[in-house]
This record gives structure tokens, sequence and C-alpha cells, in this order.
């Protein structure tokens, strides 16, 4: 039987997001991180441990089957892979800063600046957008240092929560792409490794319908039943069970998290008790 082989980030916060979805997929990878190549022990699949900006080119040219890269690596690098998923996880965007005492003045202030930036292919396809010219230095890591020791006038680098820039008194003021992790494949792929992707994709998709749902018990009044479910979005309609005591019945739903403390709230004011909630591991539609 063919496996197939995946290209994960090797560190990072977009590592440990990638192999928290693994171990919820039930697809169990061992050993360490160090060691280039490893096996899962339940699922045909083999991970490849790459930097990110050489995810695109390795799934690309088919050394990797697939990979999970940020949208920003794969659109900086240029590679022809197809997107199959987003992941809707490690979500940043690409942005322009500048010294925060400085005074902006909308797109145009960047004309004639030098911006420091690890995207440059990006960043160049913006400005000839914006008609702007500008000079670009391209730096690989700690681009956010380069306006306090005098490299550039400004920055284009990604941004989450912002902190970085406020740490090196730099503000974000315009942003050009927003960026999440993306399960790229190579378009070369033979009927069996795209079964088993198929598979791989069946599990991520239970596990993404699962985020922040909770799975709803509660003992309702027969009275209150129809004013109870009109509050109540299930996924197709809840379940009702009839109870030993013929004036109540039990009701099972889905509630999203989001919701979970306006709708509970309700539920009681409407009667219902012995409210039991749990968390929902896995969900197939």
């Amino acid at each position: 039987m063919d496996t197939l082989r995946i290209a994960i980030q090797s560190k990072g916060r977009l590592h440990e997001q990638t192999m928290q979805l693994l171990e919820e997929a039930d697809i169990k990878i061992g050993g360490s991180k160090r060691t280039l190549l490893m096996n899962a022990e339940n699922f045909p699949l083999e991970v490849l441990y790459l930097r990110d900006d050489d995810i695109p080119q390795s799934v690309a040219t088919g050394i990797a089957d697939i990979g999970i890269v940020g949208e920003n690596e794969l659109v900086e690098q240029q590679q022809e892979a197809d997107i199959v998923m987003r992941l809707g996880y490690s979500r940043c965007r690409l942005s322009l800063a500048i010294p925060k005492d400085t005074d902006y003045t909308g797109l145009q202030w960047f004309q004639g600046k030098k911006i420091a930036t690890s995207y440059p292919v990006i960043l160049t396809q913006f400005l000839q957008q914006q008609g702007i010219e500008a000079e670009i230095h391209k730096i690989m890591g700690s681009v956010e240092i380069s306006p306090g020791i005098g490299l550039s006038d400004a920055i284009f680098d990604i941004v989450s929560s912002g902190s970085t820039l406020v740490s090196n008194n730099l503000r974000e003021v315009e942003v050009v792409m927003k960026s999440e992790a993306l399960l790229i494949a190579c378009r070369q792929l033979s009927d069996e490794k795209r079964h088993i992707l198929n598979q791989m994709l069946f599990r991520f998709e239970a596990v993404r319908n699962a985020e922040d749902k909770k799975y709803i018990r509660m003992n309702v009044p027969r009275r209150c039943l129809d004013d109870v479910l009109s509050v109540l979005p299930g996924l197709k309609s809840p379940t009702i069970i009839p109870l030993a005591d013929q004036d109540w019945c039990c009701v099972h739903t889905v509630l999203d998290e989001k919701r979970f403390w306006e709708i509970i709230g309700r539920l009681k004011e409407m009667g219902a008790q012995g409210i039991l909630v749990t968390p929902i591991e896995k969900m197939i539609l």
C-alpha cells in the first residue's frame, strides 16, 4: 500500500497546531521532530519536517505529496500546488508598519522609502499595484529592528497580536494580506494517494466540525417544550426523549460555544433543569 508523505514545519506555532490537529484526527506520530522523516503508527502517512519556506517547493516538485504551510509562504514562494483545505489556524496578517511617532498620510508615504521585509515578492506586487516605488531590503529574521538601527524607514512583516511592533516602537498602518494555515497537495498525486488524502480530510473535517461545540442534555417540562425548541439551533432538530414522568422530557442538542451562555440563560428561564454540558471531540455530519 502507498504511503502519503506530508511536509510539516519543523518548529514554531504552526508546527504545534499541526501536530495537535493530527493527534485529534487520531494520527499518531512517534519519535522526535529532530528526525527528518517519521512514519505514523496507525495511518499510511509519512511526516517530513522542513523549514516553512521549503514546504511549497517540496510539494510542488513531488518530494512531498501534501504539506501544511502558511498562506503567506505559498504566495511568496510562487510554487504550483493545489490548495486542498483552509485549516483556520495560525491566522496572521502581512502588514506595513512605521515608527509609531511618524506622521502617516496614506500609502503615498512609502514613495521613495526603504522597506525591510522577509517577503519581497508579496511586497513588490502590492507596491506595483499601488503605483509606489520604494527600495526593498530583504532580511531574514528580526525585521522589526530595522527602522531602529537606521536600516529602513518601515517594515513589511507578519503581525499576529501586534506586541512585537509595540515593543519595537512601531505601528501597523496598512494590512496587505491575511494568512492562515493551508493544506496543499502536489498536482500529480496517484489515485491511491488521493484516496489516502480523502481519508485524512474526512478526519480533519470531523475535528473541525466539533470545534467550539458543546453537546447539551436537559430535562424540560412538556408544557415549555415548544418555547425551548424555538431557541435551540440543532444540527437538524433537537432530539426529544420521553421520561418516566410524563410531564417531562429530555432534550439533546448541540450548541455553538459563542452563544452558549446566552442560550443556556434563556433555557433556565423557560424551565429547563438538570442541564448537562459535554465537550465534543469529533462530529461527523
